[in-house]
């Protein structure tokens, strides 16, 4: 994508059958600077409430207070659930000249940050509803009416850093 373009990705779903549709859906953009050590990468994550997990990383019920601090990556690690930014403020992977931007723009009341010790990516996951929604259910998770629909739209700006 080149430097300065915005790929939006809508996605629509239409309940058609009988009985409820639900909606517990995600993307996974796994984000990565090639040349920029990962250790140099600066992050910005909009985040303010947690969803604590259990041992088997699925969310309990229970929300903390937990904000991302902006900065460098570094040896930080991130396999966490959170509720979405409200004003569609973006995540952001900065280094070497090059701003990665990924704003939820409707739809999607969750997000995941994902950034393993082992592999040099980030990703920022858009989800509709948290992990487990469908077994769990309960009022996390949206459902459909027979003839309803449900919109979620996220996007991902590629800007060059280096002119701004």
């Amino acid at each position: 994508m080149p430097a300065g373009a915005t790929l939006p990705i809508a996605t629509t779903v239409q309940a058609l059958d009988d009985g409820p549709v639900p909606i517990a859906f995600g993307y996974h953009p796994y984000l990565r600077l090639p040349g920029v050590a990962r250790s140099e990468w600066h992050i910005e994550a909009p985040v303010r409430e947690q969803l604590r997990l259990d041992s088997h990383m699925l969310p309990t019920g229970e929300r903390v207070e937990a904000p991302i601090r902006a900065g460098l990556l570094g040896s930080r690690t991130f396999d966490d659930a959170y509720t979405a930014p409200e004003d569609s403020a973006p995540f952001v992977l900065a280094g070497g000249g090059r701003r990665i931007e990924l704003a939820l723009l409707a739809g999607y009341p969750y997000a995941q940050v994902f950034a393993p010790a082992d592999d040099d990516v980030i990703a920022f996951e858009p989800m509709t509803a948290p992990t487990n929604a469908l077994v769990a259910a309960g009022p996390d998770l949206p459902l459909l009416a027979r003839g309803d629909s449900y919109r979620a739209v996220f996007s991902i700006t590629v800007v060059d850093a280096s002119s701004s």
